[in-house]
């Protein structure tokens, strides 16, 4: 029987806290030293390795994706039963950020972050060498729970990053993530044509495992803890609690529900647009599409400055009203090609430049909770691209394209309200009030 996403996050909770937790005194005395260091500005080199680090484990997920059909053919699958092989990773990877993120409150994460990526290597060895649907689902599960080492990169960056400088850091590495994402696809299938669709996951385990050295070697001591640290238990139970007891957090995650739930509105039904009339575009084409998406990654470093100068508010503003605007030219594109590259393009830049601002805004909240406070806000995240995809293909099987462009505007209108209450409701009143001279 193939293995639930829940039931290998759990597993591999279980085996790495433990793995690692002896290290944590040696790394608690080491870190007084980081300390200092990491009070002026982080090296480049060490950035850039985390921007790396997390490109590669997200891009994990995302190499199936134009793999399928060579997939089906080669297991002998149905189309339908090959497509799981996405369900499951993704599915993988949302258990996983409730119950493998906050392992990193809990442990030293310059130990955690490399023994997940190897375990991220074995998996992709094993999916490589799948022989049947089984070994496939289970090995594609596994590589979704243990993609959410990105997650723990981020929060590692924000961790070792000064005040002054995190949303620059936590922006560049995003970048990262970013440019795996995006760039995952199109490798995965140059690398198919040079081989078969298990080539590029023997390219990804062996480049990850290089990645996993260094890793091992460069990463440093994070700043000291608190002497008592929670439990595991107890600490995947307090991401909920962190949602109700702070409402920065719960704003920045509605925020990004909102966000990526009309990203994920539009890229759903834009294959079935773009193979149809009046585009009728081959499937190599509509992928490149998705290099559209580079944008994002100049948002993103752009929206880390922007925090790091106090202009947070200013940034939150203009991204939500350009998620909402973004819907009218996208409106268009089932007849203009300008209208549609023009939204796809406001968009992208909307949704990353308002994540980035998300997690700067998240992580000046509780310094010893920082893995928790990523799975608080990735699960919202996730699962309003959830909701979204499912909206979108729902009102794209019974409207057509317009109807998807009033539900991925309904996303936006949700983060304009948001973000209007959050700058002139009865809080933002009495913040004024308290700040007027008596």
């Amino acid at each position: 029987m193939t293995a639930t996403p829940t039931a290998a996050a759990t597993a591999t909770a279980a085996t790495v806290a433990p793995a690692i937790t002896a290290t944590n005194a040696t790394d608690t005395t080491t870190a007084t030293t980081t300390t200092t260091a990491t009070t002026g500005r982080l090296g480049r080199g060490l950035v850039g390795l985390l921007a790396v680090s997390t490109g590669l484990s997200a891009a994990a997920m995302y190499y199936a994706q134009p793999l399928l059909d060579d997939i089906h053919a080669s297991l002998g699958m149905s189309t339908g039963a090959a497509g799981l092989l996405v369900t499951v990773t993704q599915g993988g990877y949302l258990v996983a950020l409730f119950l493998l993120v906050p392992v990193g409150d809990l442990v030293a994460r310059r130990r955690l972050i490399p023994l997940l990526t190897a375990g991220q290597v074995a998996a992709l060895v094993v999916l490589a060498t799948a022989t049947s649907p089984a070994q496939l689902f289970a090995a594609g599960t596994a590589v979704g729970v243990l993609s959410v080492t990105a997650q723990v990169g981020v929060a590692f960056a924000a961790s070792l990053a000064g005040d002054a400088e995190r949303g620059r850091v936590v922006g560049t590495v995003m970048s990262g993530l970013l440019l795996g994402i995006l760039l995952a696809r199109t490798a995965a299938g140059w690398l198919a044509n040079l081989g078969d669709w298990r080539t590029p996951y023997w390219v990804a385990a062996g480049v990850q495992l290089v990645l996993c050295v260094v890793l091992a070697v460069r990463l440093p001591a994070e700043p000291p803890r608190p002497a008592s640290t929670p439990r595991y238990g107890e600490a995947v139970a307090s991401v909920a609690r962190l949602l109700r007891d702070e409402p920065v957090l719960r704003r920045r995650a509605i925020y990004g529900a909102a966000a990526f739930g009309g990203f994920s509105a539009l890229w759903t039904p834009l294959s079935f647009l773009l193979g149809g009339a009046p585009y009728r575009y081959s499937t190599g084409v509509v992928g490149l599409f998705g290099l559209l998406g580079l944008i994002g990654v100049l948002a993103a470093s752009g929206a880390g400055r922007a925090a790091d100068r106090g202009r947070t508010g200013l940034v939150t503003v203009g991204s939500t009203v350009l998620l909402l605007v973004s819907w009218l030219p996208l409106a268009l594109g089932d007849r203009h090609l300008v209208g549609l590259i023009v939204g796809i393009l406001v968009l992208d830049l909307a949704v990353q430049a308002l994540h980035i601002t998300n997690q700067s805004e998240i992580y000046r909240l509780r310094p010893e909770a920082r893995s928790r406070l990523t799975a608080a806000y990735m699960v919202t995240y996730f699962a309003g691209g959830l909701l979204g995809s499912l909206a979108a293909d729902a009102a794209y099987s019974h409207g057509g394209w317009r109807a998807v462009s009033l539900t991925g505007a309904a996303f936006g209108l949700l983060a304009v309200t948001v973000a209007a209450w959050e700058r002139l409701g009865p809080a933002a009143r009495r913040r004024r009030a308290g700040s007027r001279p008596r």
